[in-house]
């Protein structure tokens, strides 16, 4: 079901970009649109790891370097059946991971230095299989593509408002891009709950994943992480969440830590564990 919905969530972020460009353009603008998009989705593709560990300040690191970290991504990519992660760190005190690149052979699982303080070996194999769920769902290329799209449909209806002839109404200008950032967020917050489940069968430890959901949780919203709002959709729990937002849920990259780690205890239920 939630391929399904990702599916639906894609087709009308699409639909609205084609719809916007045809605007501008007839039938001829729509494709220099399309074109527009599959340019920017190229060149996110092939660079998102190194645009996202950037921005995190994040450096790789060995199995020499961090033996006990290192195990345990090997382990668990083991029991995914995954390629080996570059795995990295992050230098924040607030707790939290992440997974970026293009593909599993290209992937990278990072996790911050506050996360390895705060959390046991058991709550750390849910949060790095989390992640190994982002990879082993093609999560990284999915959220580009939806985040390129969304930006294009922005700049596409700024373009509209800039050419008075374009045919394009004001409601249209105004109301397309946040029709597009509402896609883009349910999209995120669907794989959030679907690396959830993946990542409790690949540990086998889902009421672990929920513990350290609510650390996590607790420590964004006491210790804050200054990154770019653009890559905080990456992270486990919401980064910015210490600086707070009253946005409805409808623009929330992430969803609620309560109903994902209702939605665990339902599976560790299932799977016998209480």
């Amino acid at each position: 079901m939630s391929n399904v919905k990702v599916f639906v969530l894609m087709a009308a972020m699409t639909a609205i970009f084609l719809v916007i460009g045809g605007a501008l353009g007839g039938t001829g603008g729509a494709w220099i649109a399309f074109a527009i998009a599959v340019v920017m989705n190229f060149f996110a593709y092939f660079n998102s790891s190194t645009m996202v560990l950037k921005s995190y300040k994040a450096r790789t690191v060995t199995r020499e370097q961090e033996p006990e970290l290192y195990e345990i991504v090997d382990q668990l990519r083991q029991s995914a059946g995954l390629p080996m992660p570059t795995v990295a760190i992050a230098p924040h005190r607030q707790p939290n991971a992440f997974a970026t690149g293009r593909n599993p052979d290209n992937a990278v699982v990072c996790v911050t230095e506050g996360i390895l303080k705060i959390l046991d070996r058991d709550e750390l194999e849910g949060v790095i299989a989390h992640e190994l769920g982002h990879i082993k769902n093609r999560d990284m290329l999915l959220q580009t593509v939806s985040a390129s799209l969304s930006g294009a449909i922005t700049n596409l209806a700024r373009l509209g408002g800039a050419r008075t002839n374009s045919g394009l109404g004001p409601l249209a200008i105004i109301f397309a891009p946040i029709g597009a950032a509402i896609l883009q967020f349910a999209i995120s917050r669907s794989r959030e709950f679907k690396a959830d489940h993946s990542g409790a069968e690949i540990s086998g430890k889902p009421l672990s994943l929920a513990s350290a959901l609510q650390k996590l949780q607790a420590g964004a919203k006491r210790i804050p992480m200054r990154i770019s709002p653009s890559v905080a959709p990456v992270a486990q729990v919401n980064p910015l969440a210490a600086f707070g937002s009253g946005l409805p849920k409808l623009f929330s990259t992430h969803p609620s830590t309560e109903e994902r780690v209702e939605r665990l205890r339902d599976y560790a239920a299932r799977m016998g564990q209480s």
